[in-house]
């Protein structure tokens, strides 16, 4: 039974009732058993899940679990979340051998102009039309689907959990990602921001779901979008942070200052 949803305007995300509902209490729980802890308070439960969170003790994280309904993307970006295969995930998605898809919906590419968008709409009519006189040859739906592109929208029932959902996210939210992956990553955001009141905390208060140049301080891609230096650019003041840290410990937001304000002196030098 569903009990959030957002809608994007290709698609829309669901997340089931089977979601767990208080995601960082049960992960302290978890740990909880393993140090022989006090299990029955579930304020220290929440305490020790928010601890682990921040240590970065990921595998509690995975006792999470999230059911998503996934309804109106296209097929190519389901595609593409297949791959993500950390945690096991389950997925179950609308079969082509007994869905009647004689006039199947489809996502438009977003930059098309006025005249891409008609021309790919009349492929899109030609490969509808192709398919149904397929079937009404004789051809076994199951065959005739062969024809269905990756733009058609398609149904997908999804079950992953935080820690690789946390994972995806520090890939697919980055500016290079395909952009659809994007809306679909947000989507999922969105909906379970208002599923529960700890899973609008994991959202909004610790905001654990983004790309992973806002963890590391810098870009590890070959190509950036700008938002971020690149590593090569804050190397030297990753060694002088290797260097302080011996005596003094430095908070996070330190550390990206530190390389941040590297960054900058070096773009300086080299104008």
């Amino acid at each position: 039974m569903p009990l959030a949803q957002r809608f994007n305007q290709n698609g829309k995300v669901i997340v089931m009732s089977e979601t767990t509902d208080e995601p960082l209490t049960l992960a302290g729980y978890c740990a909880g058993v393993c140090w022989n802890a006090d299990v029955s308070d579930q304020k220290k439960n929440f305490k020790r899940g928010l601890q682990c969170l921040k240590d970065g003790h990921g595998k509690v994280l995975e006792y999470a679990q999230v059911y998503l309904i996934l309804d109106g993307w296209s097929a190519r970006v389901i595609r593409e979340l297949y791959t993500h295969t950390s945690g096991l995930p389950t997925k179950l998605q609308a079969s082509t051998r007994y869905v009647d898809y004689s006039n199947f919906e489809y996502i438009y590419p977003r930059a098309a102009t006025p005249a891409q968008k008609k021309f790919y709409a009349d492929a899109m009519a030609q490969i509808t039309e192709a398919a149904q006189s397929l079937e009404d040859d004789g051809m076994k739906r199951e065959d005739a689907a062969l024809l269905l592109p990756l733009g058609m929208q398609t149904k997908v029932v999804y079950r992953t959990n935080l820690r690789a959902l946390m994972d995806m996210a520090k890939v697919r939210m980055c500016t290079r990602a395909y952009w659809e992956y994007r809306e679909l990553m947000d989507a999922i955001i969105e909906a379970l921001s208002i599923y529960s009141d700890e899973w609008k905390i994991l959202v909004e208060d610790l905001v654990v779901f983004a790309p992973k140049c806002t963890e590391l301080g810098y870009c590890p891609e070959s190509k950036g979008c700008g938002r971020f230096p690149k590593f090569e650019e804050v190397k030297d003041a990753f060694q002088l942070v290797q260097q302080t840290v011996k005596s003094k410990t430095l908070t996070q937001e330190e550390i990206i200052s530190a390389i941040n304000s590297a960054a900058a002196l070096k773009k300086g030098e080299n104008k």
